[in-house]
């Protein structure tokens, strides 16, 4: 059996486990609708395969072995504008569920790090720009991740800025509360409020001090260096799941940019898992 049909085995199996009726037909005779895990598995596709819409319903016209595990036939395939109307109609809290169960079949550890990344957004003509308030460039995404498996557990995207990194961390670091041992995290994360906010969860902060006294010297000597350095596997994976599936989004609208991110994270974790 070949990557793509590993990969889509585990995709299909995963959106069936979050669906309410995993025995529904993928394409109800006559009925012109898709059951909802057939559309999340050509999403994940999609991603996996780099193709746009258009592409990607052209490939799996003449991948019949690949869409009898779906659930289709090449008849099936929905339009390129209907796949792309159910970014939509998949909310964020269905994404979310789908990357957790994705990190959930790797073994977890409860030693995790955090760092930040910036995805560039697809370029947009003067006129949308001008015409829907097109101005930021980049989304940035904070993800959290296993340092002994390098899955990613959970992603934190935005495009205002607002906030500090430090109160990103403490948000996604909340999630896990009574799972982790500790968190990693460069200097840029760097605030005394975090550390305590952690400790308080039962987390060791494993956050080096930017040095503006001597005594900074002695808390970083105090990190355990085997598992600081453990931090510098966030970096491997922002930079594999760039190196995969781009280092843009494609969407326009800033939520289908969330959900698309969020997206690369689970079929980055799923190919993990099936090449392990």
């Amino acid at each position: 059996m070949n990557l793509t049909s590993r990969f889509t085995e585990e995709m299909v199996s995963l959106a069936k486990s979050y669906c309410d009726d995993p025995d529904e037909t993928a394409a109800p005779e006559g009925g012109g609708s898709f059951a909802e895990y057939a559309m999340i598995s050509l999403h994940g596709l999609r991603i996996f395969l780099d193709e746009t819409y258009e592409m990607i319903i052209d490939r799996l016209e003449v991948m019949p072995p690949i869409l009898e595990i779906v659930g289709l036939k090449a008849d099936d395939l929905p339009d390129p504008s209907t796949l792309n109307k159910w970014l939509d109609k998949i909310v964020m809290q269905v994404w979310r569920v789908l990357l957790r169960h994705s990190a959930q079949l790797h073994e977890p550890s409860p030693h995790l790090a955090v760092d930040a990344t910036y995805y560039e957004r697809s370029p947009a003509s003067k006129h949308y720009c001008d015409r829907t308030n097109y101005r930021v460039q980049t989304v940035e995404a904070t993800k959290i991740v296993d340092t002994e498996t390098q899955a990613i557990l959970d992603v934190h995207c935005t495009t205002t800025r607002e906030g500090s990194d430090a109160d990103v961390c403490a948000q996604l670091a909340r999630r896990y509360a009574g799972e982790l041992q500790s968190l990693a995290a460069d200097r840029g994360y760097d605030s005394q409020p975090l550390r305590e906010t952690l400790r308080e969860m039962g987390i060791r902060p494993l956050v080096k001090h930017r040095i503006f006294a001597p005594y900074d010297h002695a808390h970083n000597a105090r990190i355990e260096d085997d598992l600081y350095n453990q931090r510098s596997m966030t970096e491997t994976v922002n930079s594999s799941v760039k190196r995969s599936y781009g280092s843009a989004v494609r969407a326009r609208e800033w939520y289908r940019e969330f959900r698309e991110i969020v997206l690369m994270c689970t079929v980055y974790n799923i190919k993990q898992y099936v090449t392990a």
